[in-house]
């Protein structure tokens, strides 16, 4: 049982993106706040700060993820960091904190785990003599280019290590530091081994701020974008996610922005609630928009057959029924009408597998 005391009432805070310890689904106890009748509670609400960052350093046994989903284009991923310090209160990977009995709430985005030796495990993989070269997505579960990346260097220390070894990869951010490793990035990208995606869910500098607090303000991913496009990178654009009478109404916008910034290619996701994110983004409407909370769960619904959430392949990101369906086409007539097409396959062939350390060195 976690010794972490009772929550306050939940009150939006300043840079965080949730706003209380929601539990995880393998607790067995929870705490909840109840009223005394002595302004107990009132008291914490006025005492509500936003709690510090704290970072653990871990070593990681293995570095390589693997999956077959049959509705994501990679199945290789390479994530340096646990948790997320963005703190977008509809990140899909929140429920993952459950399983280290941390909150998907605000543990989420402020107890987080750098997997310090990574670029070995990563080496160490490329040396495997049965090792099968293919795309990893670098930062797909956490941004790899989250604001602790300034203090570790995780990410470059990877890219640095894939850059040796030719190997392809791809990277989805929120975050305009990706623009640090140009130097990188470039010279991968003449040679065909490097894409990179910029999520953005919103063009509206306050909604931005409210759901996603700690990334990068849209113009700033905007130029991020355009610098990357202008040095050569082949850069893409998700709208990620797209929310019901929330957001959905910048789709195109947000389309023709990142267009004119230099996007070749572009995607979207429905916003996705699984597992305990149901309960985090239901706490999140309640703060910021309690007029319009029941409408945007309705509609929410009625892309997954009446539930919250339904996890089916092929389904979970794109729902079903009328709403979905005028999604999808609005963004067909504007990746149409504004000429985004695809970006061209990542290079596998120039792969040069690493020789695995030896404590002995070497001779020649």
């Amino acid at each position: 049982m976690s010794s972490r005391a009772p929550p306050p009432v939940p009150v939006a805070l300043k840079g965080r993106g949730s706003a209380s310890w929601v539990a995880g689904r393998f607790e067995k106890r929870s705490a909840t706040a109840e009223d005394d009748g002595w302004d107990a509670l009132q008291q914490l609400q006025d005492e509500a700060i936003s709690p510090a960052t704290v970072v653990t350093e871990e070593r990681a046994r293995s570095i390589v993820s693997r999956n077959t989903s049959p509705d994501i284009s990679f199945s290789q991923s390479v994530n340096p960091y646990r948790g997320c310090e963005h703190g977008c209160v509809y990140c899909f990977a929140r429920p993952s904190h459950a399983y280290l009995d941390l909150s998907p709430g605000l543990d989420f985005e402020t107890r987080l785990f750098a997997k310090t030796n990574a670029a070995e495990r990563l080496r160490a993989e490329f040396a495997r003599p049965g090792y099968v070269c293919s795309p990893i997505a670098l930062g797909i579960n956490t941004d790899g280019y989250q604001p602790i990346e300034r203090r570790y260097g995780l990410t470059r220390s990877l890219i640095e290590v894939m850059a040796e070894a030719r190997h392809p990869f791809s990277i989805v951010t929120k975050s305009a530091n990706v623009v640090r490793d140009l130097d990188l990035l470039a010279p991968m990208a003449a040679d065909g081994l490097v894409t990179v995606h910029f999520s953005v869910t919103s063009l509206d500098n306050r909604l931005s701020a409210r759901m996603e607090p700690r990334a990068a303000a849209p113009h700033a991913r905007l130029r991020a974008m355009r610098a990357l496009h202008e040095a050569g990178v082949p850069v893409g654009v998700i709208v990620a996610p797209v929310v019901p009478a929330i957001s959905d109404s910048e789709l195109e916008a947000i389309l023709a922005a990142a267009r004119e910034a230099g996007a070749a290619s572009a995607g979207y996701v429905l916003l996705r609630l699984p597992n305990e994110l149901k309960a985090v983004w239901r706490e999140w409407l309640q703060l910021h928009y309690p007029e319009r909370a029941a409408h945007v769960m309705s509609l929410l619904q009625q892309l997954h057959g009446g539930r919250d959430y339904d996890s089916t392949f092929g389904h979970r990101m794109r729902g079903q029924g009328p709403f979905a369906d005028l999604i999808a086409a609005r963004f067909a007539r504007a990746r149409r009408t504004l000429g985004f097409a695809r970006l061209p396959p990542l290079r596998t062939d120039l792969f040069v597998p690493l020789r695995a350390a030896s404590p002995q060195g070497e001779l020649f």
